[in-house]
């Protein structure tokens, strides 16, 4: 099987997340109910994928993706925090994400707690990866 440019940039961000924050667990949908004893827990979920530009049989594309890190208890804000900033820190390293991307940018993030149970807390974090493809063909860079 041969997969899309966008699904192998989101597994090698997913990697990389989840080889800076370990043993934080790091999800990605479809999701299963994070248990009050894990601690922290990160998801990484697509906020949208759009067309920036077509240039002859090249298309300009920006993909944006969420990094929510969640946790409750007295030490909550900093174990978030703490994993965010690992995140952070992997995915700027090596922004092209060895050859697949055009660069990653840290964009704005809306902090939306009514979701949350009582002692929460979620802190997310967003990023716009931009990357080309051949028009005709999804699975290769262009």
């Amino acid at each position: 099987m041969t997969l899309s440019v966008r699904e192998r940039i989101v597994r090698a961000v997913l990697q990389r997340v989840t080889a800076a924050v370990a043993p934080v667990p790091v999800i990605r949908p479809p999701t299963v109910p994070i248990s009050r004893e894990a601690g922290v827990t990160v998801l990484l979920t697509l906020d949208g994928d759009s067309i920036d530009a077509h240039s002859n049989a090249v298309v300009d594309r920006s993909l944006r993706i969420r990094l929510t890190a969640v946790a409750q208890g007295a030490e909550a804000f900093d174990q978030v925090d703490n994993a965010l900033v690992l995140a952070h820190t992997a995915l700027m390293q090596s922004p092209n994400l060895d050859g697949l991307s055009l660069g990653i940018r840290e964009v704005e993030a809306d902090w939306d707690t009514d979701d949350l149970d009582a002692g929460s807390l979620a802190l997310p974090a967003r990023y716009e990866i931009r990357y080309r493809t051949l028009a005709a063909d999804l699975t290769q860079i262009g």
